[in-house]
């Protein structure tokens, strides 16, 4: 299923400069491997742990709910739906 992956300025050098791709995939898990096939140096940003969670300063929605609220890598998405990536960004 296609869905919108929205990304923000830090992961856009990753994929070509683009704001947003579409990626195939029936729960956030596969759209996040997919995304890390076509664009390998995304990877090191995104990839689940090996703990199978995740990243921590990672933060992925869909359709505007916190999957870390919903079934995580297991959340299910639909043909349409937007998947959001912000990861954590501190200062001082």
């Amino acid at each position: 299923m296609a869905v919108e992956v929205r990304l923000p300025t830090v992961l856009r050098p990753f994929a070509d400069g683009r704001s947003s791709v579409d990626s195939d995939g029936a729960t956030l898990g596969d759209v996040l491997a997919d995304l890390c096939e076509r664009f390998p140096p995304m990877a090191d940003q995104i990839s689940p742990s090996d703990a199978g969670d995740l990243p921590r300063f990672v933060n992925v929605y869909v359709n505007d709910e916190d999957v870390r609220y919903l079934d995580s890598l297991a959340t299910k998405v639909d043909d349409g739906d937007v998947v959001s990536i912000l990861p954590a960004v501190a200062g001082g």
